[in-house]
């Protein structure tokens, strides 16, 4: 909570949210950030934070539904008539934010609102953006820019570019278009400003620009953004015509979303889920991997009992099955998370995928040697059971490079089967290395103990 939110400050505000003293209110709103006011809505009840905001003026209001979690949005804006909705909050936002609103309304309710909407060019982005997969670039971007063309001289050039600046908060770029609309670079206001009146636009413009196409994957835009530290991206159709914007903060939403994905799948979680969704929503969302989690120690029992005469002749081979299972799903864990972050962030073409795997390799081995020895030194001066010493010690090294070898080949594999490699991470690591680690430790206990009896 924000060192403003204090326990007193909302007990203030809530009494003088009972009195209905609006200039009280909006005197102790006028201090906070949108984003403040916004965290408020886990503190104060639905009427109490809808009150509030709808005090506030207009701009201040739409960006303040702007930082509401989409579940908070989505309750917010369920209370409101459509009318309020358009007027109060869209006819002040971007394009890609108001489409972002919008679309979290149910059908018959987005209808609704972009009726209300006073501008139709606006309602017309608006509906444009809507029709972009939520996950493409068409889906992050505004349609809000500063476009000129290449055959405009610099009068025309300032005066164009003026009209348009009057929809804009921030000016990144001043893109360069042709006749038809196509993408051809940007323009320089540094440029602009030093060249004579005379000139043309096609005269003093950069034609090296990147940018990317509606259909691009939002990741993919993340990725390209990230590695080139670029503030903001033009979009096109697949012609090249000019069709929007996609800014650094729409890009952090994206990082921050797949991060938490990311997190979720390796926790066990197939579905993207809040800590404010219902139990029954929980519960499907953690169930799948529960149970395979449950199948997978089934099989592991069945491996135990499987050497059940192993055990029974050698019972001091028991009390290192949880430490071989245990070292089994870290060293895959370790393996596999880095693998997936290669993935996550386009570093892994077939050279280095090839070092990546001798790598782990050469790792696996140093580790492996290193707690193979420690595990050989205690048994070696506590059990003092050379037998059991060299098998135990000699498992732990081949458990470990095996689990390596799997953690870091089954994300690629996951990633070629185009599933999302960060399964890998999570309990389909944990279950299998621990499948296999027990295997191998028993197997080597059956050939090896006996030679050393």
């Amino acid at each position: 909570m924000s060192n403003l939110l204090t326990r007193d400050y909302i007990n203030e505000l809530r009494s003088i949210i009972e009195k209905k003293d609006d200039g009280a209110a909006l005197e102790k709103l006028e201090q906070l950030h949108p984003a403040d006011i916004a965290e408020m809505y886990e503190n104060l009840s639905l009427e109490e934070i809808t009150y509030l905001v709808l005090l506030l003026d207009p701009e201040k209001a739409s960006d303040v539904l702007v930082e509401l979690e989409e579940d908070e949005r989505e309750s917010f804006l369920e209370a409101l008539p459509s009318e309020i909705i358009a007027s109060h909050f869209i006819d002040n936002m971007d394009s890609d934010d108001a489409a972002d609103v919008i679309g979290d309304l149910a059908e018959e309710k987005q209808q609704e609102v972009l009726l209300h909407i006073d501008n139709v060019d606006q309602a017309g982005d608006i509906v444009d953006l809507l029709g972009y997969d939520e996950d493409s670039a068409g889906g992050l971007m505004a349609k809000e820019l500063i476009r000129v063309n290449e055959n405009w001289g610099v009068t025309t050039c300032i005066r164009e570019m003026r009209k348009q600046a009057a929809d804009l908060d921030e000016i990144y770029y001043i893109y360069v278009v042709s006749d038809e609309n196509v993408l051809l670079g940007v323009l320089s206001l540094k440029a602009l400003l030093l060249a004579s009146a005379s000139s043309k636009v096609k005269d003093i413009y950069e034609a090296d620009i990147r940018s990317v196409r509606t259909d691009t994957d939002s990741e993919e835009v993340a990725q390209i953004m990230e590695k080139y530290d670029l503030i903001v991206l033009p979009v096109t159709d697949s012609i090249g015509r000019l069709m929007g914007r996609i800014t650094i903060d729409d890009v952090v939403d994206v990082i921050r979303d797949e991060a938490e994905k990311d997190y979720q799948l390796a926790s066990g979680i197939t579905t993207d889920v809040e800590t404010t969704d219902s139990p029954a929503r929980l519960s499907r969302a953690r169930l799948p991997w529960l149970i395979i989690g449950l199948l997978g120690g089934i099989v592991v029992s069945g491996v135990i009992s499987r050497f059940e005469e192993d055990i029974q002749i050698n019972p001091e081979m028991a009390f290192f099955i949880p430490l071989i299972a245990a070292m089994a799903g870290n060293v895959g864990i370790q393996s596999s998370a880095i693998i997936v972050q290669g993935i996550a962030s386009n570093s892994l073409g077939l050279e280095s995928t090839i070092r990546k795997l001798g790598k782990e390799v050469v790792v696996a081995l140093m580790n492996g040697l290193i707690l193979a020895t420690i595990l050989f030194l205690y048994n070696f001066f506590i059990n003092h059971n050379l037998a059991l010493t060299f098998t135990v010690s000699s498992s732990l090294l081949v458990v470990i490079m095996f689990a390596a070898l799997f953690g870091t080949m089954i994300p690629l594999f996951l990633n070629r089967l185009k599933i999302d490699p960060a399964l890998a991470t999570g309990p389909f690591i944990t279950t299998m290395n621990d499948i296999m680690g027990l295997f191998i430790y028993f197997l080597m206990g059956r050939l090896l103990y006996g030679a050393f009896m």
